[in-house]
This record gives structure tokens, sequence and C-alpha cells, in this order.
């Protein structure tokens, strides 16, 4: 069932305008300069299709916004970047929603100075709130462990597909790595010989991460039970993927949560999450077993380490709660 929730969680879902087309509304020069834009995002700076959307959907609402009261692209400053984060605001955007719209604005209007689009760039004195950084809840050791076996019981049938299901959960978990890179491995991507994995993470980046021996063994098993039974439809760039959809395609990331949100679902008492819960999930549970920061930001493909050091948090508050359960000294 679709979410009702708002594309800036408050209320109903507010129906987006569609970007092919609120793009073909703009003035000609103003979708051309976009063009070029998409091109820099996607070739120059090697961005994900997913960013480029997401970048390229901000800039079409500042612009359409500046052709709509009457602007020129070419006139545009600092109040009238205030003005479009106003009223985003106004239609219920979240400070995470505006800081990230503003993050876009700056980074447009910064490009756009370089190629001479823009005689100066207002978007270096824009600010916007600060966003609230919240992690998803984590399951517990004990309840991740659930999760495997209602997998590993699923698939002792030897059905392809609960197979597969099996081999998803185990690697999600076992590496922590983004729904998006699960789906982009081709079998050629793991090497049983040291139990490692080559994923293709943001920005073109590889990094190798390891995964245990149940993870091991429910791969395998998919190689040589599961595979080939939904791979007989598999053409072209799906024959190499190492996860098939049901019909013999590359496995979607859609599929992949729904994998993850019944698997989770089975386990009472645990917070429902997707595949990005199950990633929280690992980085929580190594860095409570005695990881290093650093090698948890290596293992996650972070870029920096503030964006891992968001999981210390997680892990300080259970701490806490432990201490005050059980030392007398507490209260």
């Amino acid at each position: 069932m679709p979410s009702t929730e708002g594309p800036h969680g408050t209320g109903k879902r507010a129906r987006r305008p569609d970007l092919r087309a609120a793009r073909a509304a703009l003035p000609e020069p103003v979708r051309k300069l976009i063009d070029d834009y998409e091109r820099h995002l996607s070739l120059e700076r090697g961005l994900s299709a997913h960013t480029v959307r997401a970048y390229l959907g901000d800039v079409v609402s500042l612009t359409g916004f500046v052709d709509g009261n009457g602007g020129r692209l070419e006139d545009l400053d600092i109040g009238t970047l205030r003005g479009w984060l106003a009223r985003q605001r106004e239609e219920g955007a979240s400070r995470t929603t505006l800081a990230r719209r503003a993050a876009a604005a700056r980074t447009f209007t910064a490009w756009a100075h370089r190629g001479g689009a823009l005689a100066s760039d207002p978007g270096g004195r824009l600010v916007a709130p600060r966003a609230h950084r919240k992690l998803p809840g984590v399951l517990r050791a004990e309840q991740a462990s659930e999760v495997m076996r209602f997998s590993a019981a699923g698939a002792e049938q030897r059905d392809p597909v609960a197979l597969r299901d099996s081999a998803i959960v185990e690697l999600l978990y076992a590496t922590g790595v983004r729904v998006s890179e699960l789906c982009g491995l081709d079998v050629g991507d793991v090497d049983f010989s040291r139990r490692v994995v080559l994923v293709l993470g943001k920005g073109g980046k590889e990094r190798v991460v390891p995964f245990g021996v149940p993870a091991e063994a429910a791969l395998r098993v998919w190689l040589e039970e599961g595979r080939g039974r939904l791979a007989v439809e598999a053409k072209g760039p799906a024959e190499a993927a190492l996860f098939l959809g049901a019909r013999g395609g590359r496995l979607d990331p859609r599929a992949a949560r729904r994998v993850v949100h019944d698997a989770v679902g089975s386990v009472p008492g645990a917070n429902d999450m997707g595949p990005h819960g199950l990633r929280h999930s690992a980085a929580t549970h190594l860095l409570e077993g005695g990881a290093d920061l650093r090698s948890v930001q290596e293992l996650l493909g972070h870029a920096t380490l503030a964006t891992t050091q968001l999981y210390t948090h997680v892990t300080v508050d259970r701490l806490k709660a432990i201490h005050d359960r059980a030392h007398p000294r507490a209260r």
C-alpha cells in the first residue's frame, strides 16, 4: 500500500510535480543550461542516477520559481534563493529537506557562476536550517539472528526465490552494503576463497567488503541450487547478475526491500525496516563488538568519518540503558 506520509514527513503525500513536465515548461535557455548541468553531474562528477535526479529536481524547482515570478535566471540573487526556500517551508518541507535543497542550490549556483551563466554566486551566502540527522531503529543482535533464522527456514524447501531471499538478507547484514550496491553485484564480484565481495559504491568508488560463514553458505546454495532456475530467461546484463528477479532479470531494489521487510516483520517486537535498517544494524553491531570507527567507515563506504560517527550515538545510548538497569549506583 502506498505511504500516506508526505514528502516532507507531514500529513498526506503531496503529489510532486512531474520532473519531465516541469523541465519542459522552462524557457529554452534554462532547459539548455540544465541539460549541461546534468551532463556535468553524470559525466564529470560521476554521481549516481538517483543522486542526479535529486539534484535536478531541486534545480528545476528553483528555476521554475524564478520563472514563475517573472524573473530571469541570470538575475538570480540571495533574496530569490531565500524566497524559494521560504516557499518550500510554507508547503511543509522539513528541516532536512530544506537543508538538502539549499545544498543543491549552492552546488548549482557555484557551477553556473564558474561557467559564466551567473555573474556572481548568490548560493555562497545561502544558509538553511541544519538538518536533523536521525538514525532509524536498529535490530538487537538476537533479533538479527531471528531474521536470519526465518529466512533460512523459508529456504529449506529449496524454492529458488526463498534461496535467493535467504542469501539477500544474510549478505546485507553481513556486509552492510546499500541495497543499490547489492542489486548491482555480479557473480564474478564474489570471491569465496577470501570471503569478500567487490562493491561498486557511490561515485563509482570500489571497495572490498568481507562476509562471514553464514553468508557464504547461503550464497553457495543460492548459486548452486537456485540461481540457475531463475536464470532461464536471463539475457544481456542480467546474465552476470548475482541476484535475479522472479522473471530472470537483475534484481530490482524494490524487490530487495520487500524481502527485508517480510523477513524483519516475522520477528515479534522488531522495528519495521528495509535494507537501510539492516545496514545500520550491521554498523551498530560491529561497533558494539569492538570494531574501530575507521574500519567501519571503510566497510560502509562512507566518504567522511562524520557520517560513521552517527552510529556511536546508538551504541552510547545502549550502554547508558544497560548501565541504568544494572549498576547499583546508576540512580
